[in-house]
Order: C-alpha cells, then sequence, then structure tokens
C-alpha cells in the first residue's frame, strides 16, 4: 500500500464518526449532566428530561464545528477534528452544567400578559436581561401582532435592543401605536454604544410617533441631550400624558431644556419624576417653566439633581402653582436656607400634600423651622414627613414638635435622622409623641447625638402606640447600659426597635459640650419632663 492510499485510509476511520459513536457521545454526556460532581453540587443537576435535550444540542454543535475544519484540512486524517470534537462537546458540556437545570420562570412563556381594568399589559422585562437580536424580537413580540388584540401597555424594559432587533420591532409597534396607552422603555438598550443606542430610540421614538399615550417611562437609558432628541418626534406628539418619567438618564441643563421644549402640552401631567440626574440650576430653572404648566400635578419628584439655591427657589416658586400636590420629594440637592425660605411660602398654600421628602437639602434651623411652621399652618393630611440631614439642632425642635402634633391624626411615618437634635431636642420630640398618632407606624431618630436619656424616653414614648412598627435610634451615643434600657422597654415587642449595633458610647463630638455620660442622663430627663411645646400662632 503506497503512502497515499495509507493516508486515505487512516483518513476514513478517524473522521467522520459512526452514527453509532456519535450516540455513544450523546450518551455520556447526558449521564455527565445527570450525576453528582462538584460543579453539579453547586449549579445542581440537569433532568434527564433537560440533559437529553443539551446533549444532543451539544453534540451536534461540536460535530458542525468540527466537520468545517476537517474540510478545510489538506490532506489531513482528521485527528485534529476528532481533538476538537472532543474538546468542544467538554467546553460545551461544562457550560450546560453551569448553567444549571432551568428555572421556573424559565420555563414560562417568554412574555407576561396581564388584564386589569379593561387595560391589557404586555410585559418583556421579566427574568435576567435579555441581549435581542431580530430572531428573538421576532418570537417575543409575536402576541401584539395577532389580529384584534387587546394590548393597550407595553413594558420593554430590562431588554437590550440593537438596530437589527430594532428593526423587527417597528412595524409591530406601529401596528399597536393607535390603541396603547402606556409605554414603559426603561434601561431597554444597555450595553449599546452610544450611536447604536441612539439609532435604536430614533427608531422607536418614529415608531410611536402619533400615538396618544397617557404613561411614558424612558428612566435608565443615559440619554442626555442627544437620548432627549434622539425621542423628539415620540415627545412631540403627546398632548395628553398624565405621567412622565425621566429617572437616571443623565438630563443635564440642556437636556432639560430639551424636554420641555419638546413636550407640547402638561396640562393633564399628574406624576413627573426627574430622580438622579444631572440638571442643576439652570436645569431646574427650565423644569420649573413646565411646572408652571401643569396646574393639575399631584406627584412631584427632583432628588438627587445636584440643584442649588437658585435652582431652588425657581422650583419653589414653580411649585406654588401645582395647588394640587399630593407628593413632593426634593431631597438631595444643595438648596440651603434661602431655598427652603422660598419653598416654606410655596407649600403654604397646599391643602392636599400626604408625603413630603426634604431630607439632604442644607436646611438648618432658620429653614426647616419655617418650612414646618408653613406645614403647621397647611391643610394638608400629611402621612410622610422626612427631614434628614439637614443640621437640624434643639433650636428647631420646639417648632418640629408643634408641627407633628398637628398632624397627629394622619402621620404613618417621621425620619428626622442625621441631624444634631441630642437628648434635649429628642426630648423635645418624644413629649410630642406622647399624645395620641393613631396611624403612627415609624419613627427614625437615628445619628442624632442622642444619649441615654434622651433614647428611653423616646422609647417609652412610642412603645405602646397601637400599629406601630419601627423606632430606628441606632448610630447614636448610647452607653451599654443605655442600649440594655432601650431593649428592656421594648421587651415584649422587640420587633419594633430597630437594630443599635453603630452606636459609639464614647459619643466625642458630645463630651466636651454637655458633660460626660450616663451621669448627666438622669438629671436632664427630670429637668425636660414638665417642658412645654411651643405652639406657633
Amino acid at each position: 500500500m503506497d503512502t497515499a492510499e495509507q493516508n486515505c485510509v487512516r483518513s476514513i476511520k478517524l473522521w467522520p464518526p459512526s452514527q453509532n459513536t456519535r450516540q455513544v457521545l450523546v450518551d455520556r454526556i447526558i449521564k455527565n449532566l445527570t450525576t453528582p460532581s462538584i460543579l453539579s453540587r453547586r449549579y445542581g443537576v440537569l433532568s434527564k428530561e433537560e440533559a437529553e435535550e443539551e446533549a444532543k444540542q451539544i453534540e451536534s454543535s461540536a460535530f458542525a464545528t468540527a466537520n468545517q475544519l476537517f474540510e478545510k484540512e489538506q490532506d489531513g486524517d482528521g485527528k485534529s477534528s476528532v481533538e476538537l470534537y472532543a474538546k468542544t462537546s467538554s467546553t460545551l458540556m461544562v457550560e450546560a452544567i453551569k448553567r444549571g437545570p432551568k428555572s421556573k420562570e424559565d420555563q414560562e412563556p417568554l412574555f407576561e400578559s396581564i388584564t386589569e381594568n379593561d387595560q391589557t399589559l404586555f410585559d418583556i422585562s421579566k427574568g435576567d436581561r435579555s441581549f435581542l437580536d431580530a430572531e428573538k424580537t421576532k418570537q417575543l413580540l409575536k402576541p401584539l401582532q395577532e389580529p384584534g388584540n387587546k394590548y393597550t401597555k407595553i413594558c420593554f424594559s430590562n431588554t437590550s435592543f440593537g438596530v437589527d432587533a430594532a428593526r423587527v420591532a417597528v412595524p409591530i409597534l406601529s401596528l399597536v401605536k393607535h390603541q396603547l396607552k402606556e409605554v414603559n422603555l426603561s434601561d431597554f438598550i444597555a450595553g449599546r454604544p452610544e450611536e447604536e443606542a441612539l439609532e435604536v430610540m430614533s427608531m422607536f421614538s418614529s415608531a410611536l410617533d402619533g400615538s396618544d399615550l397617557r404613561y411614558l417611562c424612558l428612566s435608565e437609558n443615559a440619554l442626555g441631550e442627544k437620548g432627549v432628541r434622539a425621542f423628539s418626534e415620540l415627545l412631540s406628539s403627546q398632548n395628553n400624558l398624565e405621567e412622565l418619567y425621566l429617572m437616571n438618564n443623565g438630563i443635564s441643563e440642556e437636556a432639560a431644556k430639551a424636554v420641555c421644549e419638546l413636550i407640547p402640552s402638561t396640562k393633564k401631567l399628574k406624576t413627573l419624576h426627574f430622580h438622579n440626574n444631572m440638571t442643576g440650576d439652570e436645569g431646574a430653572i427650565a423644569i420649573s417653566e413646565l411646572l408652571k404648566k401643569s396646574p393639575i400635578l399631584e406627584d412631584f419628584r427632583c432628588s438627587s439633581t445636584r440643584v442649588g439655591s437658585e435652582g431652588g427657589v425657581a422650583l419653589s416658586d414653580a411649585i406654588s402653582k401645582c395647588t394640587l400636590l399630593k407628593k413632593l420629594d426634593l431631597r438631595d440637592n444643595m438648596f440651603g436656607v434661602e431655598a427652603g425660605l422660598a419653598l416654606s411660602k410655596a407649600i403654604s398654600v397646599f391643602s392636599n400634600l400626604t408625603e413630603i421628602h426634604l431630607s439632604y437639602l442644607n436646611l438648618e434651623d432658620e429653614g426647616a423651622s419655617v418650612l414646618v411652621n408653613a406645614l403647621n399652618n397647611s391643610g394638608s393630611p400629611l402621612e410622610v414627613v422626612e427631614m434628614a440631614g439637614n443640621d437640624i439642632t434643639v433650636k428647631s425642635a420646639s417648632s418640629l414638635a408643634a408641627f407633628l402634633i398637628s398632624k397627629r391624626e394622619s402621620l404613618t411615618k417621621i425620619n428626622l435622622s442625621e441631624n444634631e437634635l441630642k437628648d434635649e431636642g429628642s426630648m423635645v420630640i418624644s413629649k410630642a409623641l406622647e399624645d395620641e398618632f393613631p396611624r403612627l407606624t415609624e419613627v427614625d431618630l437615628s445619628s442624632n447625638q442622642i444619649r441615654r436619656a434622651g433614647a428611653r424616653v423616646l422609647a417609652q414614648a412610642v412603645v405602646g402606640k397601637p400599629g406601630f412598627k419601627l423606632l430606628n435610634i441606632n448610630g447614636n451615643f448610647l452607653s451599654d447600659e443605655g442600649v440594655e434600657d432601650v431593649k428592656e422597654i421594648f421587651k415584649n415587642s422587640p420587633d419594633l426597635l430597630g437594630s443599635l449595633d453603630e452606636n459609639d458610647p464614647e459619643g466625642e463630638e458630645y463630651n466636651d459640650e454637655d458633660g460626660d455620660g450616663d451621669d448627666d442622663d438622669d438629671e436632664l430627663e427630670s429637668r425636660l419632663k414638665g417642658l412645654d411645646i411651643k405652639q406657633e400662632e
């Protein structure tokens, strides 16, 4: 036998494998996928049915990969193809084990359909983030193409549409846009390059142009001005929006101006959320113009937007035009006292406010006092009050206490954490809380430099309240004895007391000014027991 004949024989023997050989590999993979191992103990063992399906796909993929190599080889004997066949099978098998058995969520339909109040939601946001290609998008959106479907809401959040996927989605959205009332496109371009993301946004905007929406959410998309303008067709066609969400979008001054420029009408707007953007003072001034044109706004959130005093004053002036406000969230900005004073004038006209979030605004005593006095004089049935992190001291405690008493019938949550009330201020608050608060469930005075006496009085004020759920006084200056005192007060309801793990018994910031430790606690508690709360006229 000459050399050529020998090579031919070897090639025939090594590749391709016989059907019987391929089945042996499939059976071996099934056994590995269903047998407990170090990996399966961590990721789970597949069922026989899942293993059979995975094994067939693994072997088929490995064979195709190896066969491509064999066809490219010139005068090869197939040895390298056999090696690749084995290696690829092994790699894919390990990947299958690490994916683990399918969860119930994986076995459920790719979309969720929910009908409520004659409104039907089409939702593809469940489960892990999905990077969509054209084929998967076609499969996912098939229900939207069914004749006579009743979908009025869509949620495409927690996905990632590329241009190919968008090309499939656009004609489908164009078919249903006139029946849609709610569209959620939050976080739908994650991981895409800027150029592609902008093109996808523009394509979706064009597809939904002319829809008559009541709800639109474009949050979590890092829009910036370019992104806002990519949605120009959609935004400029909306005259009846009731809810608009633009949170965590990189909304700068220019982007805020673009939003105000593009939306033709906000006369019906009830909810506007701008949380966690780079709006700044100039951006806040632009948003203020939008607020002035939103007479029935009920829920406004402009938190963590880098707004300073100038922008705060502008927002406060505009908010005064929104007399139907029920929820106001301006926390984590740099308002300062001047903006606090301006805001106090605005909120005095409210009569429907149920939640107000004014934490971390640098209000200090002056700003905090005028604000709570304004709220005290308003007719609002406040349920939630948050004023954490504003450098509030005992100077404002009397005003705060009078305000709390004035709203005792409606209040459910009070957050005054991360201030400087100390024992004296906390005791004034505690005396107010001794009154009946029929709906109160949560009080937070954590990180206020409170010692044993203040903590004890505060605990006694809330422990017996019907329906009460949580007292948070962590991060204060409680001694070990003080911690035990509070725990003893809550011995019959320990779940109502928050953690006390972060207390600092030394209380260094407080020592120099107020003497040291528990020696003064009983005297201070006794001195303040008969303290009257000043009622503002």
